[in-house]
C-alpha cells in the first residue's frame, strides 16, 4: 500500500497537480493501509505537493487509523464540526492552481462545500489515475483475490450438499451467505445470485422462492470479500438430468469460457477476449443469445476498469485481473453461464478460480 502513495506522489507534478484530494474509501485503503466506511461523514486523505500526506477522518476513527494508516499525520474532526474548514486550514494562506479530486466519487453538495472552502483554480478528475494504477495488481493484492476465490469456492461445495427436495433458490441464497461468513470471508461481493430453471436465462435474475426441480439447470453466481479483495464466479449444473439441447449450450458456453482465457495474453487488445469468446458461441448458431460483454476488471471492487467488451482496444498488460464469464441466455428455457477470475502473466493467463466447470449433475 506504501508503494502506491509513493507512486502517487511522484505522479503529482506530471499530471499538473499542485495537490490532491482522494475520498473514496476503497482508494483511502488503497493508499494508506486504512480501511472504513465514514458513511455521511467526511474521509479523506490529503496529498499536498512537498508536504506531508494528511488523513482527515471523524474522531471515532482515529485510534483504527492510528493502528493501521502509513499516513501518521492524522486530522480529526467531530460530527460538530466543519470538516471542509479543516481542509482549508491544511491549505493556509498559499495559492493554490489545480486540485485533483475523483469526480465520479464528489457529489454536486459535496463539490460545492469544497470550492467554497478551497480556491483552487482548477479542479482535475484523478480518477483514470487512480484506475491506471489499481488495474495492474501486486504479488500481495494477487494473492488477496486468490484467497477470496478459494473461500467462495469452499462456499459453493458446501453449499452443494443443501440441493435437495423442497428447497428454494432463496433456501440456498440464505446458507450460501451464512457459509461464506463461516469459511472466514468478510461478507458477499455482491447480491448472491441462485437462480434455477427458466430462471436461469435472465442474466441479472433475482433469487425468488421458486423450488429447485428435476430438469432444470441450477445457477450460482457468488463472490465475496476477503481481506479487502473480491472474488466473482458463476457455475451452472443439472438437476437429475437435462435434454440434449441444454447440454450442447452448457458445452458451447465451456468451450466459449476456454477460449477467453486463452486469447487473454500480454499484449492482446481486451476486445479480442470478448471476440474469441462470441466466435464459439456465434459459431454454435447461439449468437443472439450471448446478451453481455465477456468479462470485466477485479480487485478492490467486483466491477473495475477493464471492461471486455469488443469494441475495448485497450492492451492487456501484466498484473490485470478480470474475469472470463460468456454466456448463453435462451428466453421460456434456461440459461449458462461459467465465469473464472484470471491474472494475467507475462506467459499469459492464470486460474485463480479452481471450481470444476465439467457438466454436474446434482441428485435431489
Amino acid at each position: 500500500m506504501n508503494n502506491a502513495l509513493t507512486s502517487l506522489e511522484q505522479q503529482m507534478a506530471g499530471e499538473g497537480l499542485d495537490a490532491l484530494l482522494v475520498t473514496d474509501p476503497k482508494h483511502v485503503y488503497y493508499l494508506t493501509g486504512f480501511a472504513s466506511d465514514p458513511h455521511e461523514r467526511f474521509l479523506g486523505l490529503l496529498l499536498i505537493r512537498g508536504e506531508e500526506p494528511m488523513l482527515i477522518l471523524p474522531a471515532l476513527d482515529a485510534e483504527a487509523a492510528q493502528a493501521a494508516s502509513s499516513v501518521t499525520k492524522i486530522i480529526t474532526h467531530s460530527d460538530t464540526d466543519n470538516p471542509y474548514n479543516l481542509l482549508k486550514d491544511c491549505f493556509g494562506s498559499s495559492k493554490l492552481g489545480t486540485l485533483g479530486i475523483e469526480k465520479e466519487h464528489f457529489s454536486v453538495a459535496r463539490f460545492e462545500h469544497l470550492t467554497a472552502a478551497v480556491p483552487a483554480e482548477r479542479f482535475s478528475d484523478i480518477g483514470p489515475l487512480l484506475r491506471s494504477m489499481r488495474s495492474k495488481k501486486t504479488p500481495d493484492e494477487v494473492k488477496r483475490i486468490k484467497h477470496a476465490a478459494e473461500l467462495v469456492e469452499e462456499a459453493l461445495r458446501r453449499v452443494l450438499t443443501h440441493v435437495k427436495t423442497g428447497v428454494t433458490e432463496n433456501d440456498l441464497v440464505a446458507e450460501l451467505e451464512y457459509l461464506m461468513k463461516k469459511v472466514g470471508a468478510s461478507g458477499p461481493s455482491f447480491d448472491t445470485m441462485v437462480l434455477s430453471g427458466p430462471k436461469t436465462a435472465l442474466p441479472h435474475g433475482v433469487p425468488g422462492n421458486r423450488v429447485i426441480q428435476p430438469g432444470d439447470f441450477l445457477m450460482f453466481d457468488i463472490g465475496v470479500y476477503a481481506d479487502g479483495y473480491a472474488s466473482d464466479i458463476t457455475r451452472t449444473f443439472a438437476i437429475e438430468s437435462v435434454d440434449d439441447k441444454l447440454v450442447t449450450i452448457y458445452n458451447t458456453v465451456l468451450a466459449a469460457n476456454e477460449a477467453g482465457i486463452a486469447a487473454s495474453n500480454p499484449g492482446a487488445p481486451f476486445g479480442s477476449v470478448d471476440k474469441a469468446a462470441r466466435d464459439v458461441i456465434e459459431e454454435a448458431g447461439f449468437g443472439e443469445y450471448f446478451l453481455h460483454r465477456v468479462g470485466h476488471g477485479l480487485g478492490m471492487d467486483v466491477h473495475e476498469y477493464p471492461s471486455l467488451h469488443g469494441q475495448n482496444d485497450d492492451i492487456i498488460e501484466i498484473g490485470n485481473v478480470f474475469t472470463v464469464e460468456p454466456g448463453i441466455y435462451v428466453p421460456g428455457l434456461a440459461g449458462v453461464r461459467i465465469e473464472d477470475d484470471l491474472i494475467i502473466t507475462a506467459e499469459g493467463a492464470e486460474t485463480l478460480t479452481s471450481f470444476p466447470k465439467e457438466l454436474t449433475i446434482l441428485h435431489l
